[in-house]
């Protein structure tokens, strides 16, 4: 999976000279939690998330009434609390090396470059997504995980004994073992019934974790 198939492209963005307050207007109209920052060369500059918005805003023990608070953002520029130190992500990377990304450095958005020309966003809703189509979640059929001794050939022979049946695999995921001498899977199967799948996996060794 490569980032540009799952990216939001033609991002909406905005300029360092705009108001928070139009940001977040900006934000809520479009249902988004993130704007990158582009200067009048199109060259991105920042990126503004929800959080900065949130750290823009007064505090709860403010006593500024909400037209004084509406002024004074409206006179705030994006520039002056936007993130400089953009991470960045190129649109040809692997969906899981962005996710990756992401994860490790609590971040909810990622701009998404060809070269230096944004070219979309990449967010956590984006990777769930696509989480969902890697699973096979939107497709009917028979969802078993299981676990078989991790050596060459051993899905081989599953995935061959589902075919014989007329079963298709539509969603398959790989993932470690509780040791190294196992690996787990997850699949999901359309075209033959659940006690079907569980005599296969039995034939071939593979020991049921969970069948639905």
């Amino acid at each position: 999976m490569i980032v540009h198939r799952f990216m939001t492209k033609n991002p909406v963005f905005v300029a360092p000279d705009v108001s928070v307050s139009d940001a977040r207007n900006l934000m809520r109209k479009e249902r988004i939690g993130c704007l990158p920052v582009l200067d009048k060369s199109n060259g991105l500059v920042g990126i503004v998330t929800k959080k900065n918005l949130l750290k823009a805003g007064p505090t709860a023990a403010t006593t500024l009434d909400m037209y004084e608070i509406s002024y004074l953002l409206s006179k705030l520029k994006v520039e002056k609390i936007m993130e400089r130190d953009v991470v960045t992500v190129n649109d040809d990377e692997l969906l899981e090396e962005a996710a990756r990304v992401m994860a490790d450095g609590d971040i909810s958005c990622l701009p998404v470059m060809r070269g230096k020309v944004l070219v979309g966003v990449i967010t956590v809703r984006d990777v769930f997504h696509a989480f969902l189509n890697a699973l096979g979640a939107r497709h009917q059929g028979v969802r078993i995980s299981f676990s078989m001794e991790e050596k060459p050939g051993q899905l081989a022979k599953l995935t061959a004994a589902i075919a014989e049946k007329g079963g298709n695999i539509v969603a398959f995921v790989s993932q470690d073992g509780d040791d190294l001498t196992e690996r787990r899977g997850t699949l999901k199967i359309s075209g033959i019934d659940a006690a079907t799948v569980e005599l296969i996996a039995q034939s071939v060794g593979a020991r049921l974790l969970d069948i639905r």
